[in-house]
C-alpha cells in the first residue's frame, strides 16, 4: 500500500521567548531551546484516517505545520504525495489544512466572501469558483448562513467554514488540528460524521487528525500515533494501542452463581450482583486459556448465561504510555 504522508527523522527546536525582566537581569545568558520534535518517523497510508495523540507540547501541531509547509524542520525530511515539503509549490496543491484559528478569516466579510478570497489564493480557476463554493456550502450545511458576516457565526459554523476553505481546491490530503475543539456535543458528532462518511468513505481523502479527544480518535481513526515530548512512543491500530503493555486478558461472565473456588488459572477482578445472578470479571494471564476457564466453570456446575471479552480502554493505554516515560528527558 502506498504512503500519502511520510516523516523521516524529523527534528525541530524553537528558542524560548525571554521576558523583559530576564533580558535586563541576564542579558548574556544563552536562550533556552525547546525541542518540539526529536527524530519523528511516521508513515501514513493513502486513504486512511490517521490520528495524532499526545499531551500539550508533545509536538503534534509542529508536525502538522511541517507537513503543511508552514515550518521547515531543522533536520530530516517530510514527504506528501511523493514530494518533499521543501518544494512548497508542488506540495501545497495536494493538501488542505483545517485548524481552529479564527483569526485566519476576515470577520467583516461573509462566509461566501471569505471563500471567494481564499479560492483566488488557492488558484482555483475563476470559472469554477462560484460552483465550487456553492457545492461546499451545501456539503457542510452552510447555504442559509453563507451571506452572513463571519463574526456572527457560532463556533460550529466557523469550523465548518474552515473545512470548506481547506476543500476549495479539492486536495487529496487533509491535515486537521483539533477540528472539534470548542464545539458542543451535537456539533462535534455532526462534524465527525461528515469527516468519516463524506471526506473519508465517499471522497477517499487521506486525513491526519491531531486531537486530544480519545473517543474521537477511537471513532474515526484506523491507526494512531502517540507523541510524547517530541517522540513517537507508539503506532498501531486502535486495538493495538489499547493493548500496549498488557499481557493479561479480561472476560466478563454473567452467571447464576459463582463458586468460592474453581480449578482454573484465573483471577477474579470484580464480582457484583446482577439481576438474579452475578456479574463476574476474571483476568487470564498469558499461560491461561479461555477454554480451560470455561471447562473449569462447567465442571464446577456454573450456569453461564453470557461471556464477553473486555477490551482495554484507550484512555488507560494513553496513561500507561505517559507513565512509561523516562524521568529525565535528554535533548
Amino acid at each position: 500500500m502506498s504512503h500519502a504522508v511520510e516523516a523521516f527523522e524529523l527534528k525541530k527546536s524553537f528558542t524560548r521567548k525571554r521576558s523583559v525582566k530576564e533580558l535586563l537581569t541576564h542579558p548574556f545568558r544563552k536562550a533556552e531551546q525547546i525541542h518540539a520534535l526529536r527524530g519523528v518517523d511516521l508513515h501514513v497510508r493513502s486513504g486512511e484516517i490517521f490520528g495524532l495523540l499526545g499531551p500539550n507540547g508533545a509536538g503534534k501541531t509542529t508536525l502538522l505545520k511541517i507537513f503543511s509547509c508552514l515550518v521547515l524542520p531543522d533536520s530530516g525530511r517530510a514527504v506528501l504525495g511523493g514530494e518533499d515539503t521543501v518544494h512548497e509549490a508542488r506540495v501545497k496543491p495536494q493538501l488542505g489544512l483545517v485548524h481552529s484559528d479564527e483569526r485566519s478569516f476576515y470577520w467583516r466579510l461573509s462566509g461566501r466572501e471569505n471563500l471567494r478570497f481564499f479560492a483566488r489564493l488557492y488558484d482555483v480557476p475563476g470559472r469554477e469558483i462560484e460552483s465550487r463554493i456553492d457545492y461546499l456550502l451545501e456539503q457542510v450545511n452552510m447555504v442559509d448562513a453563507a451571506d452572513r458576516r463571519f463574526a456572527d457565526y457560532s463556533s460550529g459554523m466557523k469550523q465548518r467554514l474552515a473545512i470548506s476553505r481547506a476543500l476549495l481546491h479539492d486536495p487529496p490530503i487533509l491535515l486537521m488540528d483539533e477540528p472539534t475543539r470548542s464545539l458542543d456535543p451535537a456539533s462535534s458528532l455532526a462534524l465527525r460524521e461528515f469527516i468519516r462518511e463524506r471526506l473519508h468513505e465517499r471522497d477517499g481523502k487521506t486525513i491526519i487528525l491531531a486531537t486530544h479527544n480519545l473517543r474521537e480518535a477511537e471513532a474515526l481513526c484506523s491507526r494512531l500515533a502517540i507523541l510524547v515530548k517530541g517522540r513517537v512512543r507508539q503506532v498501531g491500530t486502535v486495538a493495538e494501542v489499547r493493548r500496549w503493555g498488557i499481557e493479561e486478558r479480561r472476560y466478563r461472565f454473567e452467571v447464576a452463581a459463582w463458586p468460592p473456588r474453581i480449578d482454573a488459572r484465573c483471577t477474579v477482578v470484580a464480582d457484583e450482583p446482577f439481576e438474579d445472578g452475578r456479574r463476574v470479571t476474571i483476568s487470564l494471564d498469558a499461560d491461561s486459556s479461555l477454554d480451560g476457564a470455561l471447562r473449569a466453570l462447567i465442571a464446577a456446575g456454573v450456569v453461564i448465561r453470557s461471556c464477553e471479552r473486555l477490551e482495554p480502554d484507550l484512555e488507560d493505554a494513553f496513561s500507561r504510555i505517559l507513565k512509561s516515560e523516562p524521568a529525565e528527558d535528554d535533548a
